[in-house]
């Protein structure tokens, strides 16, 4: 498969009172035409800023992202992000939301016809024409997300970026909402970049997982090849030796190369230090 979107040695450092916080260093990445990649990695490891970088909405500070021989260096219809939180008008319907992106992208393309057209197809490929004139506050979180992927598509943009989509989705929502990306990047050839916490799903949709390292400075950790046919049926895979093979992998670098210790909350910290003056009192 054709390379077409290429990091390379990005990195990124932000501003503070005590001095530049690096939050990425050396991120080399090279994607294929129509694959689909997951990052994944603790909290903390820079997975949306590797999105943002490549989206155009942050401007690495080393290094830097070519899109077809192009440099990234702002935002672009030729990259469309779909975020975790739905970010739908509330004042305009599902078909109006759609519609906007449409037009921003495709004025003076086609004709008013054609985007009518366009819109629907759209909506059709998340099953979401039935609500095509209901208001966000009207459907579910589930079908917020179709819209918002809806939306992102009908941009025909070469590359979707995917920042935790379904995390906010109950388990079922979530399945049919991960069986469609896969249906429709199946129809279309898109490459998609997927930010997922959920080990399940990165293994289930992607081509390659790529494994962050912790912060700060965080970088490409492992990349995972995953060698599973297509399409993909999550109730098959579950008795998959090759998939639960995958699945021990990503586990075991998140929590045993990339053991993250956390904090103790602060009632809890505050909790074992009054334990600890309970007994020095006692003692005296």
């Amino acid at each position: 498969m054709q390379k077409h979107l290429e990091l390379s040695q990005v990195g990124i450092s932000f501003p503070t009172p005590k001095g530049p916080f690096v939050a990425l260093q050396n991120v080399n990445l090279s994607i294929a035409k129509g694959e689909i990649i997951s990052l994944i990695g603790h909290s903390g490891c820079g997975k949306s800023t590797v999105l943002n970088i490549i989206a155009g909405l942050l401007k690495a500070t080393e290094g830097g992202v070519i899109l077809n021989h192009k440099e990234v260096n702002e935002p672009g219809p030729e990259r469309a992000v779909v975020f975790q939180h739905h970010s739908l008008l509330p004042w305009l319907s599902v078909y109006e939301n759609v519609a906007l992106a449409v037009r921003q992208v495709f004025a003076g393309k086609m004709t008013k016809s054609q985007m009518q057209d366009w819109i629907e197809h759209n909506l059709a490929l998340v099953q979401m024409s039935h609500a095509r004139d209901k208001k966000p506050a009207e459907i579910s979180g589930g079908m917020k997300q179709r819209v918002g992927i809806a939306r992102a598509l009908a941009m025909q943009p070469q590359v979707l970026l995917m920042d935790e989509p379904f995390g906010a989705l109950d388990a079922l929502t979530r399945a049919h909402l991960q069986d469609s990306v896969q249906q429709i990047q199946a129809e279309l050839g898109n490459t998609v970049i997927l930010i997922t916490h959920d080990v399940d799903e990165a293994v289930l949709l992607s081509d390659r997982i790529v494994m962050m390292t912790n912060g700060p400075a965080a970088t490409v950790g492992e990349v995972l090849q995953i060698d599973l046919p297509r399409p993909r049926d999550r109730l098959a895979l579950a008795d998959c030796p090759k998939y639960n093979h995958y699945r021990h992998q990503v586990l075991s670098f998140l929590y045993e190369k990339q053991r993250k210790v956390e904090p103790l909350p602060v009632a809890s910290a505050k909790a074992s230090q009054d334990k600890r003056l309970i007994k020095e009192e006692a003692r005296a």
